[in-house]
């Protein structure tokens, strides 16, 4: 006799509670992502932020 498995109901009732969390994590992290992988060393160089946290 098969064991019923709670884990699919669990799976897809929080998916459906979670899912804006989880596209919003999602596209701030790939809009983070492209926007870091833009820079230059042209631009750290005239980063206030950067000069001031040099080591």
């Amino acid at each position: 006799m098969r064991k019923f498995d709670p884990w699919g109901v669990f799976f897809k009732r929080e998916f459906n509670r979670n899912w804006p969390f989880l596209v919003g994590f999602a596209v701030t992290g790939t809009i983070i992502t492209k926007m870091s992988l833009g820079l230059t060393e042209e631009d750290r160089k005239n980063s206030v932020f950067a000069q001031r946290h040099k080591n």
